[in-house]
């Protein structure tokens, strides 16, 4: 199993809203590095859901549920989607301040690259911020 971190601005697209909905497709993505990362995602991956812009904080577990394909968003096929579905709430959300003063985060690319959209997670760094979001 693969772990990761998916960003969506809460304006947009928030936990709430996929929670309320059951699933959706994570598509719009136009950086290679994050569509890459879109590319090696797996089922049964899991997923940090990150709320972006004001917040700056993960908010909640995601989980991969289909493989990439075309991103439905656009004709272009360089471009790919994949589902995803809420695994478990956070009983805390962590905030990008925190994992920056966290010295055991300080490798992580949401630390290092924080404007990329899907981005690797560590085991051990998601493991960390579970134990921070208050989550077993």
């Amino acid at each position: 199993m693969n772990y990761w971190l998916i960003k969506s601005e809460p304006g947009t697209y928030s936990w709430n809203d996929l929670k309320k909905d059951g699933q959706t497709f994570w598509d719009g993505v136009r950086n290679y590095q994050a569509r890459n990362n879109l590319k090696a995602m797996k089922m049964g991956d899991l997923a940090l859901f990150y709320h972006s812009v004001n917040e700056k904080c993960v908010v909640g577990i995601a989980e991969v549920i289909t493989e990439a394909y075309q991103d439905p968003s656009t004709e272009d096929n360089a471009w790919v989607a994949v589902d995803v579905k809420p695994f478990k709430d956070v009983k805390q959300t962590v905030s990008l301040a925190e994992i920056k003063t966290n010295p055991e985060l300080q490798n992580m690319v949401l630390v290092k690259n924080s404007r990329l959209s899907v981005q690797p997670v560590e085991k051990e760094e998601f493991e960390i911020i579970l134990s921070m979001a208050g989550v077993k």
